[in-house]
């Protein structure tokens, strides 16, 4: 028998057959239904969206959200550090240069579903309100590590450090909210709004 032959006990397929459906590696799936349920939940909230909402979503059964997740909880606390995991990998976690402002805007715009979920919902549900606070306190203690060598007063760099990571997020937010006009302008905007709020804790402290 030639060696492009079929094998006796496999049919040869059917011409314009459609092609066999990949099956997704377990990564694949998990990361799919991420992306998912970062949408579901953006769009109706954790206690409104169930878990039919999600498979649909999704394309998938409940029976495969199991297989990779315990609860709609640990789905959704997932989402959450997907979210929070690709922000700190293209903005980082301490050094606030020139770009910085210009690289949270690229992520904003890359998951804008994935950032209004870490910055404006999760706070409002009471299940995860605790661990947002402590992402909140994180983001505080980076920014006043730069912001005490450039403000005087400890108290009012202490001021400062407590309003810049709201001033950026939301005005960000705003821009995502505007529809995301011309992002160059953007960073340099989000730039001016941080540096009036540095000037004037270095003014407030008697240090123009």
């Amino acid at each position: 028998m030639p060696a492009s032959s079929q094998p006796a006990n496999q049919p040869a397929p059917e011409a314009g057959a459609p092609a066999p459906v990949r099956r997704l590696r377990r990564a694949e799936r998990r990361e799919q239904i991420l992306a998912a349920a970062t949408q579901a939940f953006a769009r109706a909230g954790f206690a409104a969206t169930s878990l039919d909402d999600l498979a649909a979503e999704a394309g998938v059964s409940r029976a495969i959200l199991y297989r990779h997740f315990d609860s709609k909880t640990d789905l959704y606390r997932a989402v959450l550090d997907r979210a929070r995991d690709r922000l700190v990998a293209a903005v980082g976690v301490r050094d606030f240069t020139d770009a910085t402002v210009g690289a949270l805007l690229e992520a904003a715009a890359a998951d804008p579903d994935g950032f209004r979920l870490l910055f404006r919902h999760a706070a409002r549900e009471p299940e995860f309100r605790a661990e947002m606070d402590r992402f909140r306190a994180r983001n505080v203690a980076a920014a006043h590590w730069q912001l005490a060598e450039l403000i005087p007063d400890p108290r009012w760099a202490r001021w400062a450090a407590q309003l810049a990571p709201s001033l950026a997020v939301e005005a960000v937010m705003a821009w995502l909210d505007a529809g995301q006009p011309d992002r160059a302008q953007a960073a340099e905007r989000v730039g001016q709004v941080l540096d009036g709020l540095i000037q004037a804790a270095k003014g407030a402290a008697g240090h123009p």
